[in-house]
């Protein structure tokens, strides 16, 4: 099968690589139909993550076929249609009793990471009955490859941890795919204002047609002064980072509000300041965290029911042979106007 194999910091390759099989009784293997690229992908291939190997498959996202099942699998069978999670969860370890799936003993972040992913042909997951979800029939796919990842990370690292409530303003910092879910899922919750924060015009745009109210173009204007004033002086009752740099960190610490949240979101490859001497008398809240996508079979209801629409985050399509070009468009994302691409089998 081909697959795009991680080289090491800076090399990629999609080559052939080897078809995988049934390890374990609760192993099921997946034809992928579609799949996408995360901007962790992209963090793997600068050498941020070193606990990924050389020769690892890349991605954690997607939606398939059942090729094959192992002898444990009870939910699925050959020939169902899936959606691949990005966490894996054994369902039985202490972690997965308390729904903490991303900290399963035996799972977690692990396709695309510990063990080979989802840019391929093929992929095995491990844990199926408790890793996958079967697609509604007539469900749109491509939207629903969204929901392996960003959407409930938007969702549950970023709206839920930061306790939106109706009528609050809110403010997220970072209008990337998974800003742009947060934005989408914080509407669940009625917000009264939410301002988009970010250095890319067309993005702001986009995020006004997704329901943001206002936006701040970073390096155009002071964005942490632009808030204040906005909110008569008084902040933000929620701020979610959701790009993963010292600096959307700082605003979001200079724009919260006494008793608000901060909910950060991003993947954070170096330290930030935490000015906790400013910060310790206003009575807020920090949050942070990786998705655990227990949050998954609601969001496959509401897009059901149309009550979001994430397909509208898709702004490019590809072949699997032309996963390179996928990877030049999405690490260019402001030159390419990109948001999430879909590649497809």
């Amino acid at each position: 099968m081909k697959a795009l194999v991680y080289q090491g910091p800076g090399k990629k390759a999609w080559m052939e690589r080897e078809k995988p099989t049934v390890q374990k009784p609760t192993d099921v293997i997946v034809k992928v139909m579609k799949t996408t690229i995360c901007g962790t992908d992209l963090h793997i291939l600068k050498g941020d993550v070193p606990t990924v190997d050389e020769g690892r498959i890349l991605g954690h996202e997607g939606v398939g076929v059942v090729e094959e099942v192992g002898s444990a699998i009870r939910n699925f069978k050959k020939g169902d249609s899936v959606l691949i999670s990005c966490i894996t969860s054994c369902g039985s370890c202490p972690n997965c009793k308390r729904q903490l799936y991303a900290h399963c003993d035996d799972g977690g972040w692990i396709l695309g990471h510990r063990i080979d992913g989802t840019q391929a042909e093929y992929v095995r997951i491990p844990h199926g009955d408790n890793s996958l979800y079967p697609i509604p029939e007539g469900a749109d796919e491509e939207a629903l490859v969204m929901l392996s990842d960003i959407l409930p990370t938007g969702l549950e690292i970023g709206v839920q941890s930061g306790g939106v409530k109706p009528g609050d303003t809110i403010a997220i910092v970072g209008a990337g795919p998974v800003g742009m879910s947060a934005l989408l899922t914080a509407q669940f919750y009625s917000p009264g204002r939410i301002i988009m924060i970010d250095m890319d015009p067309a993005r702001l745009a986009l995020a006004r047609q997704f329901g943001a109210t206002d936006t701040v173009q970073v390096g155009s204007e002071d964005a942490a002064q632009t808030v204040m004033q906005m909110t008569g002086g008084q902040g933000v009752d929620v701020a979610i980072e959701a790009v993963g740099v010292p600096a959307t960190f700082d605003i979001c610490q200079k724009i919260v509000m006494p008793g608000g949240k901060l909910a950060n979101v991003g993947v954070h490859g170096k330290s930030v300041d935490l000015h906790i001497e400013d910060l310790w008398i206003k009575n807020i809240n920090i949050s942070m965290g990786l998705v655990c996508t227990s949050t998954t079979p609601m969001l496959l209801k509401t897009v059901q029911a149309g009550k979001v629409d994430p397909k509208k985050l898709i702004t490019h399509r590809f072949d699997f042979d032309d996963i390179l070009d996928a990877y030049e468009v999405f690490g260019n994302a402001a030159r390419e106007k990109a948001m999430k691409v879909i590649i497809a089998a």
